[in-house]
């Protein structure tokens, strides 16, 4: 039962294209949960017509509603940062952002995207062969899923982005976090996924609003495991072809609630129950 007597909780998620987002009802719930009232809005910067560069403007409206937080995703995760006065060490080390907390003119970024795929992995593919594995995106999600990789103790990460420059960035990230060779950037995909262990999806592409698949079906083969960090929809065409192919698979359902978890523990100050998040999201409509 929530008590009439708590604060409400205003949260919000700023993103493109996340009218299918669950994090509103998995933070209402849990909070109702905690016997706190949670309004958590989703600001679309689709529906709204907006650009990142907005990204400025809804900050500081934020700040003026009293919202006590705010999840970013797509496409705005590296972009919020120079808006931002302080970064968790994660945060700071991994260049993107996927949480702040408003606190008294402070904005203070945080991400709990790598821990969420860290853990959703562990669970998901256990036994997965960590010698080298390819990831496909390079922005702010992938920048998260390679720190995750390399904490894992991932062999070698082959990068590979649309912006070449932005996977040679990354890599010489991890490597110098990580050590030499932790990273390369890759320019042949089909040689590097022959050589892998497994493949990592980082990019929008399978997602609602971005059909398709980041890789040609024909590179996949049956000894791979597939990771895929969307979770609307769970199963994207990556992971439909993957699994017909008899390849492990892992949908994003995992890293989208453990990452809240944590999340909802930064913005409230009380310990979200991951297993009970797992449960409420298993309810919700894939």
């Amino acid at each position: 039962m929530v008590s009439s007597s708590e604060p409400d909780i205003l949260l919000g998620l700023i993103g493109a294209g996340i009218q299918a987002s669950r994090a509103p009802a998995m933070h209402q719930r849990e909070a109702a949960e905690h016997g706190l009232r949670c309004i958590y809005k989703l600001i679309d910067l689709q529906q709204l017509h907006l650009g990142v560069d907005a990204l400025a403007e809804l900050l500081t409206a934020a700040e003026r509603m009293g919202f006590a937080g705010l999840n970013i995703t797509h496409p705005c995760k590296q972009a919020v940062i120079p808006l931002l006065t302080d970064l968790s060490d994660d945060a700071k080390a991994i260049g993107a952002v996927n949480t702040v907390l408003l606190r008294g003119g402070r904005r203070i970024g945080h991400n709990t995207d790598w821990s969420g795929f860290a853990e959703s992995f562990r669970r998901g593919l256990p036994g997965a062969t960590y010698g080298h594995a390819v990831q496909v995106g390079a922005g702010g999600a992938g920048a998260a899923v390679a720190y995750a990789a390399a904490k894992l103790g991932i062999g070698q990460l082959t990068i590979f982005d649309i912006d070449l420059d932005r996977a040679q960035s990354l890599a010489k990230e991890i490597c110098a976090r990580f050590g030499e060779g932790q990273a390369v950037p890759g320019t042949d995909i089909a040689t590097a996924i022959a050589a892998a262990d497994g493949v990592i999806n980082a990019t929008p592409i399978g997602m609602v609003g971005h059909p398709g698949m980041p890789i040609s079906p024909d590179l996949l083969r049956e000894a791979l495991w597939v990771s895929d960090v969307i979770y609307f929809p769970l199963e994207t065409e990556l992971l439909r072809t993957a699994r017909s192919l008899g390849c492990r698979t892992l949908d994003g359902g995992g890293m989208a609630v453990f990452q809240a978890a944590e999340a909802f523990s930064l913005f409230t100050d009380q310990t979200a129950d991951a297993a009970r998040m797992l449960c409420h999201f298993a309810t919700m409509g894939s």
